[in-house]
């Protein structure tokens, strides 16, 4: 049986890629359609997650002008990457028989998706598109991007390393992550812990092909934060260290300040400063910060608000649906 296969890429503010993505991705279709790797109702779905651009009005128009190959989804408002993402896998999980998904930059190599369906023709229910070097990062950008690998690791977090949302997963995967409920979500750690038979195909990654990075710094250093506190609670537990260790320091800097009063080297009021503030101080602010962060965590979960509100869906199947019924 040939599978049909869904592509879901979210868009935030890409006209100026957007052409380029459609026609790399309807030459790739009518490859693997000519060649039965895919059914002939396979789809490619652009989702818009609140773009301020014309991405919508410019997903409106491929869908207009080709119904049969290219769906559009508009996301109520900028949900952020990772629920954008979620919103298209989601959307259509009963309409195909596997997902893959990518951005829509260009930077992850459209030729991997023909390794990925092979992979999936075998059995295995998620492929992972791995980077196989990163030669278009800037140092700076390669010493961080391992770094966060390496501390998601210490920290016990689930993860492929160099991997990122590029992916296939087939539908029986899809509908186990429609049960996963999280408002915080780090789906590069959520699909490993879902399990199936998975395996990794390597790609080299392109540089950017229009537009500007959706990820700067400030973004990535937060996307960090949420993946530790998502799914590891050794920041928690280290604070029970940093404790230990404080009152092993607080010992010695007493001992270290009485003998160096008993010398007569120090002013009135120096030792209790000195081992009040600056040690016992800091680290409380530092360890309150963590679990701070924890209870936000659990705010945002409690609270149970919809992670995000599809406005519209432009899929031909579903048209005929309506207009049969």
């Amino acid at each position: 049986m040939i599978p049909v296969l869904y592509m879901v890429i979210p868009c935030y503010n890409e006209e100026a890629v957007l052409p380029e993505t459609v026609r790399q991705l309807s030459e790739k279709y009518d490859i693997l359609i000519q060649a039965q790797k895919i059914s002939p109702l396979s789809k490619i779905v652009f989702v818009n997650d609140g773009s301020q651009d014309h991405t919508w009005q410019l997903i409106q128009q491929y869908h207009h002008d080709y119904p049969e190959i290219f769906s559009g989804i508009c996301l109520a408002h900028n949900s952020g990457h990772q629920n954008a993402i979620l919103a298209g896998m989601l959307t259509v999980k009963n309409l195909c028989d596997a997902v893959i998904t990518m951005d829509a930059d260009l930077q992850d190599d459209i030729d991997t998706i023909d390794k990925m369906v092979d992979e999936f023709a075998k059995g295995f229910q998620v492929v992972y598109g791995v980077r196989s070097a990163r030669k278009t990062d800037t140092p700076f950008k390669r010493l961080t991007a391992e770094g966060f690998y390496k501390l998601m690791q210490m920290m016990g977090v689930e993860l492929v390393y160099n991997h990122a949302d590029f992916r296939l997963m087939s539908q029986r995967v899809l509908q186990e992550l429609a049960n996963y409920p999280e408002i915080n979500l780090f789906l590069r750690g959520i699909v490993p812990t879902i399990g199936f038979s998975s395996t990794i195909v390597y790609y080299e990654r392109h540089e950017r092909f229009a537009g500007k990075s959706k990820y700067p710094l400030k973004k990535m250093l937060h996307f960090a934060g949420d993946g530790i506190t998502s799914f590891s609670v050794k920041p928690l537990k280290m604070i029970v260290n940093i404790g230990f260790l404080m009152v092993v320091f607080s010992i010695i800097m007493f001992i270290w300040a009485f003998v160096d009063k008993l010398k007569g080297n120090t002013v009135a009021g120096w030792s209790s400063t000195v081992c009040s503030i600056w040690l016992v101080g800091g680290m409380q602010l530092l360890c309150l910060g963590i679990i701070g962060e924890y209870i936000g965590k659990i705010y945002a979960e409690v609270k149970r608000r919809p992670r995000y509100i599809v406005s519209e869906f432009l899929n031909e199947s579903e048209e005929n649906k309506e207009n049969s019924a």
